[in-house]
Formats: C-alpha cells, structure tokens, sequence
C-alpha cells in the first residue's frame, strides 16, 4: 500500500461518526440505568440522561438519512457518507 492509501484510510476512518454515534448513545443508556438504580438522590440527573439518549437517537437517524440521500447522489446531501 502506498502512503496516500493508508493516511486516506486513517482519515476515513476517524471522520466515521458511527462509533461515537453509538458509544454516546450507549453511555446514555448506561447513566439512564445507574441514575434509576441510585433512586431517588440522582432523579434530576434523569431528564439529563433521556436527553442524551434522544439526542443521540435525533443524530444517527439524520446520520442514517443524510448517507441515504448521499447513495442515491441527491443535491442537498452531504459528501462522504459512505
């Protein structure tokens, strides 16, 4: 492999926003759990914990809409989706 492929593969690999899509949601659903399991000495961290799981459910659905619209070549998508 030359040099260009491996550096492209490197950058490719790092601009995938999938892993943090999915650890960050998944880190939410573990906060969720703890702050249930601690009751009711953590219960205004709850509101916190469902916004971060919805926030990250509102990201990979746009993530999964925007690479939708990128394989089918649309106008407004954006680049590199794939």
């Amino acid at each position: 492999m030359r040099d260009s492929e491996i550096i492209a593969g490197r950058i490719r690999a790092i601009a995938d926003p999938r892993p943090a899509l999915v650890i960050g949601t998944g880190l939410w659903v573990i906060a969720t759990v703890a702050v249930l399991i601690a009751g009711e000495s953590w219960s205004a961290a709850l509101p916190v914990c469902i916004a971060g799981i919805i926030v990250g459910l509102l990201g990979t659905g746009l993530f999964l809409v925007q690479r939708s619209a990128s394989r089918r070549g649309r106008r407004g998508a954006q680049v590199g989706l794939e």
